[in-house]
């Protein structure tokens, strides 16, 4: 089984409104041009990931699963028919339907927690959400404070099933643990989607190709993911193959990323490398 995947390693502006232009071209050129099945973009694809933003404004600028920026891109995969993965700032404690989540509003007076969630959403070819990802392992490293601006999600992506195979996910720091990809891997993912903000730093592009190789080879399963461009971060979007081989590798800059993926390829690559199923859980314990 087949099918084709576009990275939108795309840069994202302060402004929603301008995100949500660049995600209708994007996913117009992804499906006219590239024949996609599926476009992902990168982490908070939504609005800039600005390290040092005033926690009023992420606040103010966070928006709900059922706010404009959501149902601006449902209604762009509705309309190319195609699925879509991309990142978002959720304010929390927004119920389904409150009308507070249409809008920006200002956090509460009396507020004296005004992170949010980091979160990925996943949505079909419908239009429909079918499944969303709080960040549960966030970035204080390297200098960077990412608890001070968010919340800490309580439960890890379960895959799903798609039309193109069983999909996991999880979201660039957490590529530093292996434990969250065979995680999901046990659970019969076939496909690990990764969006990223990767910030550039020391190292910082090794340690991206060979993460995100080594998830993959490690659970002989494809390994697709999607980063930020621009000055900020390195861009540098990789799908890589079940025997850790490199299908597609994007540049510095902002580009669309097409790849065609051939599920058979796992089992190909697990005949000649069963290393998955010769593990022995009962030996390692935990922690």
């Amino acid at each position: 089984m087949t099918f084709r995947m576009v990275l939108a390693q795309l840069e994202s502006s302060e402004h929603k409104q301008v995100n949500l232009v660049q995600a209708q071209h994007a996913v117009a050129v992804a499906k006219n041009t590239h024949g996609a099945d599926l476009v992902v973009f990168p982490e908070i694809f939504m609005n800039q990931f600005a390290q040092q933003a005033n926690p009023q404004w992420v606040w103010q600028e966070a928006e709900s699963l059922d706010g404009p920026f959501v149902t601006g891109m449902a209604s762009l995969a509705r309309q190319h028919g195609v699925w879509l993965i991309f990142g978002m700032r959720e304010v929390p404690g927004i119920s389904d339907g409150d009308e507070r989540g249409l809008v920006n509003f200002p956090p509460p007076v009396e507020a004296e927690d005004l992170r949010v969630f980091n979160t990925t959403v996943v949505v079909d070819a419908t239009g429909e959400v079918v499944a969303h990802y709080r960040k549960t392992h966030l970035y204080d490293a390297f200098g960077g404070r990412e608890s001070e601006q968010y919340l800490v999600g309580d439960a890890l992506f379960q895959p799903i099933t798609t039309p193109f195979g069983r999909l996991g996910l999880f979201v660039c720091y957490e590529l530093r643990f292996p434990e969250i990809a065979r995680h999901q891997a046990g659970l019969g993912a076939e496909v690990l989607i990764v969006p990223a903000a990767w910030v550039r730093g020391p190292r910082k592009e090794h340690h991206w190709q060979t993460l995100v190789t080594a998830r993959a080879l490690e659970n002989t399963v494809f390994v697709a993911a999607c980063n930020q461009a621009g000055h900020v971060y390195t861009g540098g979007s990789m799908v890589v193959d079940p025997m850790g081989i490199p299908l597609v590798h994007g540049p510095e800059t902002a580009a669309l990323i097409p790849c065609e993926i051939d599920l058979e390829r796992i089992e190909a690559v697990r005949a000649k490398l069963p290393s998955y199923r010769h593990r022995r859980p009962e030996l390692y314990g935990q922690g």
